[in-house]
């Protein structure tokens, strides 16, 4: 256990981002599953909507630095190929 106050303060911290990351996280892992699931099911609307969903959360993440940007742009064109392989 941190004993100065400043120690302290900084675990109380770092509890707080940690839950709020893996919140983000598992906001855009499920978006991307969501993704998953549309494209096997070939309904374009549905396609359509699950990828703005996932576009949103990959962004979030990437804003607040959960993601690196060049982690959330792979993931979002891996995003864009399965749409477009399963509407075509």
């Amino acid at each position: 256990m941190p004993h100065s106050r400043q120690a302290q303060k900084r675990v109380r911290q770092n509890v707080k981002s940690r839950e709020l990351n893996r919140t983000k996280t598992s906001a855009m892992k499920t978006a991307l599953r969501r993704v998953d699931e549309a494209a096997a099911s070939g309904d374009s609307e549905q396609i359509k909507a699950a990828v703005a969903m996932a576009y949103k959360r990959i962004d979030k993440c990437a804003k607040s630095n959960v993601l690196h940007a060049n982690t959330a742009a792979r993931r979002k064109a891996l995003v864009m190929r399965k749409a477009s392989a399963a509407s075509s």
